[in-house]
């Protein structure tokens, strides 16, 4: 094999990666209308918050923000080529928060620092742990959150036995200040929804009855659109010889799923406050059919009047309706083959007197 040329990125390898390390990602992205009409495509995520200008501006907006796990994918896939070209798979994530609202025309970029790292035993690969920043024109932050990636090494042949993993918070502490405005009323009729905060109580669960089946097709072009160049999202002829035999579907795309099928059942719970942690439980692929059910964790209240939040569980599951798994783990505390997401996070809800 001829040697690499210095000009060709290659990804980093995990003994590329060093505690502290700060990372400036490159190709920062402008937020058009297409990104927002393909993501609906692509998910058929149905919030009306992000679907009209006019509700948003009944809602006391100017205008209609974009829904926050697009906006998550457009800027989370800056730091791709820098953290996980050369990823075996994306693991998890934490403390994500959501801290200003972005809106077409805004255009987001990323930073990284890395702040764990640990060898696997068996010395072919590790775990970088990176915490993300993701940032407007206006310099104010969008996105923070951490995540970990299992990474291939270099030299399969030296090991290090670093082992130095962070720990993160369970839940997203909750702000006095929520960045989002005082909500004039909600119509009902619009948002498809009559249910409100006072309406949810915890240990309750809902099982979203519809399943979207996701083509290479969609997969392959929603990673395209948020620049995620993972090689085992889009090569296939690398991936042919992989222990998997096929492409993975980029994480994120079932996080998308998730969340649009929860619609049903969540109609009104229109922002994403924070996503408290995920884990990819297992691989997805094109063909498969995702279902989702969706328990109600715990109800927050809040200073203002107008809002509560619902710190939610949403598990979704390949090929299997949500309403027959009881539990997404084994006797054996293990993940169920089929079970692909398992995810906390917490949503703000319209109280009832916001009502029309």
């Amino acid at each position: 094999m001829s040697k690499i040329n210095p000009k060709i990125n290659v990804g980093n390898f995990f003994e590329d990666f060093s505690i502290g390390q700060k990372i400036v990602h490159p190709l920062p992205r402008t937020i058009s209308e297409g990104d927002v009409s393909l993501y609906i495509a692509f998910t058929g995520s149905r919030f009306a918050l992000n679907s009209s200008d006019i509700l948003a501006q009944e809602m006391g907006y100017d205008k209609r923000p974009v829904d926050d796990t697009l906006m998550f994918h457009l800027t989370f896939g800056k730091s791709v080529q820098d953290v996980s070209l050369n990823a075996i798979a994306n693991l998890g994530y934490a403390e994500i928060s959501f801290p200003n609202p972005t809106y077409v025309g805004d255009t987001v970029s990323m930073t990284s620092s890395v702040i764990g790292l640990k060898e696997n035993s068996s010395g072919k690969s590790g775990v970088v742990y990176v915490h993300s920043i993701g940032y407007n024109q206006d310099n104010k932050e969008v996105l923070n959150f951490k995540r970990w990636v299992m990474v291939h090494k270099k030299d399969k042949g030296t090991t290090t036995g670093i082992n130095e993993v962070p720990t993160f918070l369970k839940t997203t502490p909750i702000a006095d200040d929520i960045n989002l405005p005082e909500i004039k009323y909600v119509d009902t009729d619009s948002t498809g929804g009559k249910y409100f905060f006072e309406d949810y109580e915890a240990g309750e669960r809902l099982n979203h009855p519809e399943g979207i089946t996701v083509d290479n097709s969609d997969h392959t072009l929603a990673t395209k659109l948020y620049q995620n160049n993972a090689k085992v999202h889009f090569n296939d002829h690398m991936m042919k010889s992989s222990p998997m035999g096929q492409r993975l579907m980029y994480g994120g795309i079932v996080i998308s799923m998730a969340r649009a099928l929860s619609f049903n059942g969540f109609q009104n719970a229109q922002w994403i406050y924070a996503i408290n942690s995920g884990a990819h439980a297992n691989p997805t692929y094109a063909g498969d059919t995702i279902y989702a059910y969706t328990q109600v964790l715990e109800t927050i209240e809040h200073k203002r009047d107008d809002i509560g939040l619902l710190r939610l569980r949403t598990v979704a599951v390949t090929n299997q309706k949500s309403d027959e798994i009881s539990n997404p783990k084994g006797e054996d505390g293990k993940y169920l083959k089929n079970v692909v997401l398992d995810l906390d996070y917490t949503v703000v809800i319209p109280k009832r007197k916001t009502a029309k």
